[in-house]
């Protein structure tokens, strides 16, 4: 058993040199008032890796630059030798990957973990998703396929009322979505836009999912290039993601980077998010609300930025966002939501937001297209409130609430524009507030009430908060 994970090995220099930001951030909740506290009402503190039962070494070799295995090796799977290994691992311990020399690489299926066990892909390892359809079945026939029903894959790994489960380690998951589905002319991502372009969905695996798994924990894992969503957490209680490094192009559709959806006490912390759609998506549909999430000290890139919707149904509220860089994305803070699966959507607080050259800054949007029928869900948002906003470079705001009746209901305090005449403001059935704080632009449009009256002062600075992507 290596003794490495018992004294993790030093940080990165990256992420040493957050390592203060990470103790001040602790302290800094730790002193608020509980009334104040981020709203996961969990005391989340960092993880720490769990002891290994076993450690599996890498038997594969990738190619260069580490983004695939030769052809002759797609048929040397590792999946049973992982499962078996998580089946075997008692509670509190993790299965390691790890390299071995030049053998770096390990190809899997689909796996599942069990409860109170993680899996830990050591740095300079990388686990890479098979491109084989037939492994992630749900019924014969149903992944790598696009028809009107989706939802016809299982991820590459799957937790099903699994608690206090985790995927950690400074490696690599790859679930290469840019390559050619075995047996096909087509990767997994143009599946996703043959499915746009004929309205029907998509089957294609995401790289994880959790139903109804709580104390789920995410730590300092990088997840590249999932076929669909990277993580899809859903109906649980208690989910960490800290640290996480999410890199996928902007051009791979529907490629979430982290969805909680119908869960409570969630924690998204210190991650660096760069994929081809939203980066956080906070969802509730019909299993139920998403409540007492924090989304704190994350970084942003390509995407569609910080986004609740479009399912919310289920209901979403106690939502707090701080310590929020996007840059270049092509949504900022962003609520979507329409009548097939609308909702209330209320308490959602963003403190300390800076974004930078997005073309959707701020869109809250009670008319999100859809396909299929109207179910009389109307989208309600309300008691939304932006506090130390700053937007710079060009782009569009817009604030859509659904009718006269149902009016969006938002407070901005201390939100300024960089360049107020680059922004195009589009507004109708909104109730907004301004201020104290200062607000250099001011709303209008049909059924626009506004409210309060913003102070000259100094707007919030961003001056060293955008940081680069990170490579490892």
């Amino acid at each position: 058993m290596p003794t490495a994970l018992h004294n993790p090995s030093p940080l990165p220099a990256f992420f040493r040199s957050l390592a203060p930001k990470f103790l001040l951030c602790a302290f800094f909740f730790a002193a608020l008032p509980a009334v104040l506290r981020a709203q996961d009402r969990r005391h989340v503190t960092r993880p720490v890796y769990p002891p290994v039962c076993v450690t599996l070494h890498a038997a594969l070799t990738s190619t260069r630059h580490s983004k695939t295995i030769p052809p002759s090796d797609e048929t040397k799977p590792d999946t049973l030798r992982i499962q078996h290994a998580l089946d075997s691992c008692p509670a509190g311990h993790a299965v390691e990957l790890a390299p071995d020399g030049s053998r770096n690489s390990f190809l899997s299926g689909p796996l599942d973990l069990r409860s109170g066990v993680t899996l830990l892909v050591a740095r300079g390892a990388i686990l890479f998703a098979s491109r084989n359809p037939r492994d992630y079945d749900r019924s014969p026939g149903s992944c790598g396929v696009v028809n009107r029903h989706g939802h016809g894959c299982k991820a590459l790994i799957n937790l099903d009322r699994a608690a206090n489960a985790g995927v950690m380690g400074q490696g690599v998951i790859d679930g290469r979505g840019w390559a050619n589905v075995l047996g096909q002319k087509v990767s997994w991502w143009g599946l996703a836009q043959q499915a746009k372009y004929e309205k029907l969905n998509q089957n294609c695996p995401r790289l994880i999912q959790a139903f109804d798994s709580d104390n789920f924990t995410l730590y300092r894992i990088e997840l590249k290039n999932s076929p669909n969503f990277h993580v899809f957490y859903s109906g649980g209680d208690g989910f960490t993601a800290w640290g996480v490094v999410i890199d996928t192009p902007k051009t791979a559709r529907n490629t979430d980077g982290i969805d909680p959806s119908s869960a409570s006490d969630v924690t998204i912390t210190h991650c660096f998010i760069h994929d081809g759609d939203d980066d956080v998506a906070i969802k509730a549909g019909s299993a139920g609300p998403s409540s007492h999430i924090t989304v704190s000290d994350n970084h942003f890139y390509t995407g569609h930025g910080m986004s609740i919707g479009s399912d919310t149904n289920g209901g979403v509220s106690h939502v707090r966002v701080s310590g929020l860089t996007i840059d270049g994305a092509d949504n900022g803070i962003r609520i979507k939501s329409n009548i097939s699966r609308g909702g209330l959507v209320r308490d959602v607080v963003y403190r300390d937001v800076c974004i930078r050259d997005t073309r959707n800054p701020i869109l809250m949007d009670t008319h999100y297209p859809f396909y299929g029928k109207a179910r009389d869900l109307f989208p309600d948002f309300r008691d939304i409130t932006l506090s130390g906003v700053r937007i710079i470079g060009p782009g569009k705001i817009t604030l859509d609430g659904y009718s006269p009746q149902l009016p969006l209901k938002i407070h901005f305090d201390n939100v300024t524009l960089a360049d107020p005449f680059a922004v195009k403001i589009l507004a109708r059935n909104a109730q907004i507030t301004l201020g104290p704080g200062p607000v250099n632009f001011r709303p209008s449009g049909p059924d626009v009430q506004i409210l309060g009256k913003p102070a000259n002062a100094h707007p919030t600075s961003c001056s060293s908060k955008f940081l680069p992507f990170p490579k490892r």
